[in-house]
Order: C-alpha cells, then structure tokens, then sequence
C-alpha cells in the first residue's frame, strides 16, 4: 500500500513538471507571436507616418518618422537575433562565474566591475539575479562571485561571454598613476532544470563546506552551510551558498557539477568529430576575448568578431547586446 502511495505520489510530481514545462513552452510561443504582431504594427504605423509626410509635405513629422523607423529597426534586429538561439539549453536560466587574474587588487576590483555590468544587463533586459557564490577582495572588488540570471534565453545570448575579458586603465591603487592591465575570466553554463543522465564517482569528488561570506548578508546568508565540491579528475570546482541550508547548497552544487560535465563531454566529442584539440587557457595575456580599454583611448572590442565600441562607459553600464548580436553571427556563419 505504501510503496503504492510513493509511486502514485512521483508519477504526479513527473506530471506537474512535464505540465510545468508545457506551459512555458506555451508562453515562450505566446510571446514570440506577440512580439511579430508588434513588429508588424509599428511597421504599419512608420509607413502611414511616412505616407502621410509625403502627402501633406510636413517636414515636422521627419522626427517622429525617424524615431519610429530607430525603433522598427531595433525590434526587428533583436528578433532576428532570436532566431539564432537555436541551441539545446539556449532559452536556460545562465549561470556565470568570474574569477580575477593576473592583476591582484586591480583584477578584484575589475571583476566587481564586470559584475556591476552583467547585473545591469539583466536589469535592462528584465531579467533577475541571484548571487550563489560570493568571494571579497583582500582590498578591493571580488575575488570571484557566481551569479544566475534569471530570464528566457538568458544562456543563449549569455554564452557570448564566456572567456578572458582584459582591462588596460591608469590604476586608481597605484600612487604612480601608471596604465596597468588586469584580466578576468568569466564561465558561463545553462542553468539545467532536469536530472542529466552524469555519473559521479563519490571517489572522484572531494565536498568542503566553509562558512557563507559576502557582503553584510545582503546578497548571502552568514551561515555554514556553503559547499565546495571539486571534481578530482577534472578539477572542476562549483561551489554554492546562496541556499537555505548545506544540503540545499549540495544539490544545486551537484547540479552545477553535472551540468559542467555534460558540457564538457560534449565539446570534446565535438571536438573529436572536427579533429580539433581543446586547450585551457590561462587567465593572462594573450589569450583574452574582449579588451576594454580606457587610457591612452577608450575602446572596448571583441578581438572573436572585431566588433568595436567607443564608449567604454556605455558598456559597462551592461550595454553588450552589439556584442552579444556580433558573436552569434559570427558563431552562424562559422556553423
């Protein structure tokens, strides 16, 4: 009788998942007819705003006119952009991690500064972030923080990121007032809701659990229960402390774990069938993806797609979408 009540009472929880995953696969297509319909009206409205100009001959509907086609344009470039988002976790929650480099304190304090931007990406975007990782700097900035947006697509267009972003400013913890490079890394991976079929050798693990830091609790519990686990043979570390408890901080690290493993295992069959080998890179010189820099010019570019922003401010206030639009062409054409 018992064991029937547990399979009755797991049979319905697997229904309330496959229902839950329906419905949003229901909105996700609600959204995307919504969001052509859209499209097509503020085509409609520029074209009759044009018709009408042309007709009266009022030169004072130029500015409206403009405006319009400006927003026309943008919809239309970020729906296309949609289009490209076609890979097996791209519409995933992301999970991104950020580690300093070479530069001590400055590289700290450059990954705060990379933090601030992500967060202020998802906020533009309309996406939320919750901070499972949390690691000050000695001085300044962060050691490394792992962060999860919250939104759809957000690994899609996220997956851009990841790699070594390269800072070059005149250092403000330098009384000489002298240009210092620092490097940062950032690692990015789907947020993965199922149980991935992953086998872990408890062998090949090691699980620390350490007490929760961060800043004055506003962002993470002060309790002990955050948990490190490293995969010995990978050495692979994911950590959490955002949870409840360190059993809740277990599972989501276990599940980050799986989620690393199944993405490495699969660049490396890929990488197999292309005859290509994967190198690990260092955090350091020569091996960035982005540069931003802000002496003796400013100038932010994407050394993949050389595409390239004058305003470094702009894009550290979380304006990456050129970036972000330039490296999934670029990944398309190459595909």
């Amino acid at each position: 009788m018992q064991l029937e009540q547990e399979m009755e009472a797991q049979n319905f929880w697997e229904d309330m998942e496959h229902a839950q995953k329906v419905m949003k696969e229901v909105k996700n297509l609600k959204d995307t007819v919504s969001a052509y319909r859209a499209l097509q009206q503020k085509y409609d409205d520029a074209a009759t705003l044009i018709e009408i100009g042309y007709e009266e001959n009022d030169a004072e509907l130029l500015p409206e006119i403009e405006e319009g086609i400006r927003s026309f344009e943008a919809e239309l470039e970020d729906m296309r952009i949609r289009t490209l988002l076609s890979g097996e976790y791209d519409r995933n929650n992301a999970i991104l991690r950020l580690n300093a480099g070479a530069g001590g304190t400055e590289a700290c304090d450059w990954v705060g500064m990379l933090y601030r931007m992500y967060c202020r990406w998802a906020e533009n975007k309309g996406f939320s972030v919750e901070t499972l990782d949390y690691l000050d700097g000695e001085e300044a900035g962060l050691k490394s923080v792992t962060i999860q947006i919250n939104g759809e697509n957000a690994f899609g267009y996220l997956k851009s990121e990841r790699g070594v972003h390269r800072l070059v400013r005149i250092s403000p913890f330098n009384a000489a007032g002298k240009r210092q490079t620092s490097f940062a890394s950032c690692d990015v991976m789907p947020d993965i809701e199922e149980d991935l079929d992953v086998e872990i050798n408890e062998d090949e693990i090691r699980i620390d659990t350490y007490r929760s830091s961060g800043a004055g609790g506003q962002h993470i519990n002060k309790t002990s229960s955050a948990v490190r686990i490293t995969h010995i043979p990978t050495n692979i570390v994911v950590q959490c402390q955002n949870e409840r408890s360190q059993l809740q901080n277990k599972d989501k690290a276990m599940k980050m774990l799986k989620a690393k493993l199944y993405l490495l295992k699969k660049q490396e069959e890929e990488e197999k069938q292309k005859g290509i080998r994967g190198e690990v890179k260092e955090i350091g010189w020569g091996n960035q993806i982005r540069s931003y820099v802000m002496q003796p010019y400013t100038l932010v570019k994407d050394h993949r797609t050389n595409e390239e922003i004058g305003n470094v401010n702009s894009v550290l206030d979380g304006n990456i979408d050129p970036f972000i639009s330039a490296y999934l062409k670029w990944t398309a054409l190459k595909s």
